[in-house]
């Protein structure tokens, strides 16, 4: 397939070779394991995760798939009165169809920067919800990295702890593409940190050379007593836990979780600095593996049929952004042609 492969996002592959390998050493086994995520590989795959991110006393959940893990742990830590706060590009307010809203808590959206919130809009936003006749704000949602590819700075994400301690708010991170943003070229934010800040986290999978899967993380069993009852109650309980367990256990075997997203930032780069070169114009400020390219509304067109790029946003001028994403299975030789591609494009205008 080297030089025919889509750019659509991160998750069209069915798994990394490791993960595959280690889901057929255990059916060739024959093996039998306790259902509803209680297995041996379960309890291995959470310790790893616990070393991992510092946090000897965490506790872990595995679950399906995005949305779905943003909704039950959302619709968990929330009071019937009580809401989200998150960016307007957050994908709890743009892309889940309105599943945190379905289960009964308002999202309430702040500008930001670049997909990031800010802590003094979170701040502003927070006071301005204090009469008795409005939602509460009772967590604050971000995504790392975000919609947009940015990613937090350290320094970024103690200040909105800051605001969650001072305000007496949780923050939930969205780690769907988390491993893309603690491998990010120049990023100063560690699994360590993470565990810090965030009352609650999830490892994602899918994006990340899973079939499925996201690893939810409290930082202890405080808040956490009824989490496996709401799981139940959401319908998120998955009967065949262990085959989750399996794969966060070779996903976290060797370093596995982190070269992946190396590999897929890595060529991101590379295709960044080529598109770049050629003239394109790259937006944003994403140094992981999403790339955001302004074009014109034909060549745009051309990219989306041949490669399958996401049509991102129409301007009014014209113009186009496509979403690039590549993932471990990307390779450079199907980078080259893109960037080649687009290249051409530009030249022909």
């Amino acid at each position: 397939m080297s030089g025919s492969r889509k750019f659509t996002n991160d998750y069209s592959e069915l798994c990394h070779p490791d993960v595959l390998a280690a889901l057929s050493r255990a059916a060739e086994a024959g093996e039998q394991n306790t259902a509803y995520g209680l297995d041996k590989h379960s309890a291995a795959a959470a310790d790893a995760i616990r070393r991992v991110f510092g946090l000897p006393d965490g506790e872990v959940f595995l679950l399906t798939g995005g949305t779905q893990t943003n909704m039950t742990v959302i619709s968990y830590l929330l009071r019937p009165y009580e809401a989200a706060l998150a960016c307007g590009t957050g994908h709890i307010n743009v892309h889940e169809t309105g599943a945190v809203e379905g289960s009964g808590h308002k999202v309430i959206t702040c500008p930001g920067r670049d997909g990031k919130i800010l802590p003094e809009e979170a701040e502003r936003l927070i006071l301005l919800h204090a009469d008795e006749h409005m939602v509460k704000p009772g967590l604050i949602y971000i995504s790392d990295a975000t919609e947009t590819g940015s990613v937090y700075t350290a320094s970024e994400l103690l200040a909105l702890r800051d605001v969650c301690d001072r305000h007496g708010l949780y923050l939930f991170i969205d780690g769907a593409r988390l491993a893309s943003a603690l491998t990010a070229p120049g990023g100063d934010v560690t699994p360590e940190l993470i565990g810090q800040v965030a009352d609650v986290f999830y490892i994602g999978g899918t994006k990340n050379g899973l079939l499925s899967g996201e690893a939810v993380v409290f930082r202890d069993g405080s808040l956490c007593g009824g989490f496996r009852r709401h799981i139940k109650n959401r319908g998120a309980m998955l009967a065949k836990g262990f085959v989750l367990g399996i794969q966060f256990e070779a996903l976290f075997s060797d370093g596995l979780f982190f070269r992946m997203a190396e590999h897929a930032n890595g060529l991101a780069e590379g295709l960044r600095k080529s598109l770049r070169k050629a003239g394109a114009d790259v937006t944003g400020s994403s140094p992981t593996n999403q790339i955001f390219v302004r074009l014109a509304a034909d060549a745009a067109e051309t990219l989306i049929t041949e490669f399958g790029l996401e049509r991102w946003e129409v301007h009014g001028d014209g113009r186009e952004t496509v979403r690039i994403v590549t993932s471990f299975a990307s390779d450079e030789e199907s980078c080259r042609v893109l960037g080649e591609r687009v290249a051409g494009l530009l030249r022909k205008k």
